[in-house]
This record gives structure tokens, sequence and C-alpha cells, in this order.
């Protein structure tokens, strides 16, 4: 199969479910209203986290970031999905792919990094509790946000210009809904072991290991709160990190059988339902995952959206 670079500018065609036409009318609707509960769950954690002074701690600091972060992702991806879900058009330009291949690789490594953050918060509130405030403190979180970020979309940069630098073939079929980097490499006309030994590597610096550190974290927060004698004082502290570790499990579970499993006819087969799951259905879980679990974030929506005048007046 015949590969050119100069070709690449005519774009791609994205051939998501088409092998099943009677599943994408189902999956147009399922998506469209996932994806507007993704816009307002987020956009209501990141509201109340910024109105309500009670919610200024570090803990809600990461979770506004985390939401902001899931809004970009969803809006990286699903309006060109659902654009060609809804008809027989299933092309994105190739400066489209460029960019939403970048973007979202940029958030989700970005993700990975903000939850060993969110873990590491987790682990100095319960195990440091009296030097939680000192070891927390504004500069620090401004920094550990600022990390999350800027790493992510430097590997970003990096994944992207080896993907674009490859010969494509000349058919330019992605077997995904979307510019994911192992469907993209599918349809190199070179030996892609560099890359794939690559990405590899990648998934190693941040999925394995900070998968690996927040394990550790909450090893020693299980140690920490078992010596708690107290059974309400257990059940409020797993209470306080039992959202995040679901998150944690969601995300990196669906993340690993992408890009880490290794291949084989079932993950070919389901990738793009894997891939489906944790770039639009877990987006807009997190948000409902921290307000049925977390009764200050439940407290604060209901002053928000039921405000008492009487009680601004106080």
């Amino acid at each position: 199969m015949k590969g050119t670079n100069s070709s690449n500018l005519a774009g791609f065609i994205l051939l998501g479910f088409s092998d099943q036409p009677q599943l994408e009318t189902i999956l147009f609707l399922v998506v469209s209203i996932i994806y507007v509960l993704t816009l307002v769950g987020n956009t209501a954690i990141i509201l109340v986290s910024y109105l309500n002074p009670k919610l200024h701690k570090p803990m809600y600091f990461f979770l506004s970031n985390l939401s902001f972060l899931d809004l970009c992702f969803t809006t990286s991806i699903v309006p060109q999905m659902l654009w060609n879900l809804k008809g027989p058009e299933k092309t994105i330009s190739y400066t489209g792919c460029v960019i939403q291949l970048y973007v979202a690789l940029g958030l989700g490594s970005t993700e990975c990094i903000l939850l060993t953050v969110m873990a590491y918060d987790r682990f100095n509130a319960i195990c440091r509790p009296l030097h939680y405030g000192v070891i927390m403190h504004p500069k620090l979180l401004r920094h550990l946000a600022a990390v999350a970020w800027i790493s992510g979309f430097v590997e970003s940069t990096v994944q992207t210009i080896l993907i674009f630098q490859l010969p494509l073939c000349s058919h330019h079929r992605v077997d995904d809904f979307m510019c994911e980097e192992p469907a993209l490499i599918k349809i190199a006309c070179v030996n892609t072991t560099f890359l794939e030994n690559e990405l590899s590597v990648a998934s190693v610096l941040y999925v394995v290991i900070p998968l690996g550190l927040i394990l550790v974290s909450y090893g020693c927060i299980a140690r920490s709160v078992l010596r708690i004698k107290s059974a309400e004082g257990r059940r409020k502290a797993f209470g306080t990190c039992g959202s995040h570790l679901l998150i944690v499990v969601l995300f990196f579970g669906t993340i690993i059988s992408v890009y880490i499993q290794p291949k084989s006819k079932y993950t070919q087969n389901h990738s793009r339902f894997l891939t489906l799951f944790y770039t639009v259905v877990t987006p807009s879980l997190n948000p409902l995952i921290y307000t049925l679990r977390n009764k200050e974030v439940k407290w604060a929506l209901r002053r928000l959206l039921w405000r008492d005048p009487r009680q601004e007046e106080m």
C-alpha cells in the first residue's frame, strides 16, 4: 500500500461504527444526552467550587481542574463524533485530526497526572491531618496543577509530531470514531516498531507510574484509616476518598485496556467501545460520583440553585 505525506492533507475517514449502521442512531441519541449531562454537571462543579467559600479547599481546587479538563476533553471529541454519526459523511480534515489528537492526548495525559496529584492531596489529608494546611498551601496547589497541565501537553506535543511524521497509507481509513494514536499507527505504511516502543514508554510514564503512585497512596491511607478507633471516623475517612478512587478505577481501567493490553482479536473488536467509555461516559460520571458521595458538594449545589435571599443578607 503506497503512502504519501502530501496526500495526508486530504484528511481522514473515521470508520467509527459504520460497520453497525443500526447502532449509529442509538449512539447519536445516547452520546448527545451524555454530552449535555457532562456540560451541565462539570460546569456546576466549577461554579459551586468557585462561588462557595466553604469549598475553597485543595480537594475542590483539583476537582475544578478535573471538571474543566473533562469539559475540554469531551468537547474536543463529541461534536465531530455526532456529526459523523448523523449521516453518511465520516470525514475529518487533516488539520482537524492533528488538533483532535493533540488536544485529546494532552488532556488525557494531564488527567493521569491530575488524578495522581489528587491522591497525594487525600494522602496528606488522611495521613498528615495536623500538617495538612501547611503542606497543601495555595502556592503548592497552583504548582501541582501547572505540572499536571504542562507535562500532559509536553507529552502530547512529542506524540503528535511523531505520529504525523509517518507516511500514512493513501486510503486514510481510521478504524475508530476519533483520531487516536493506536488507530493512526495502524494506517502507517512503514515499520512502526520504534513508535510502538515509544508509545509503550509513554504509557509507563503517564499510566503505569501514576497508577502505581495512586495505589501506594491509598495503601498508606487504608493503613491510617484502620488505625482510627471510631467506626464513624473510619467511615468518614473512607468516604472522602471513595469518590476519587472510583474515578481512578473507571479512567485507568479503560486507558490500560486501550493503550497497554496486548493486541488481540478481543481488543480490536472492543477498543472503540472502550475508547467511547473513557472519552464520553467517564467525564459525565465524575460530577455525578462526587455529588452523590459528597455532602459538602450537595449542600453547595442546593444553596446555589435555591438560594435564600435572607441568608445573603446575613
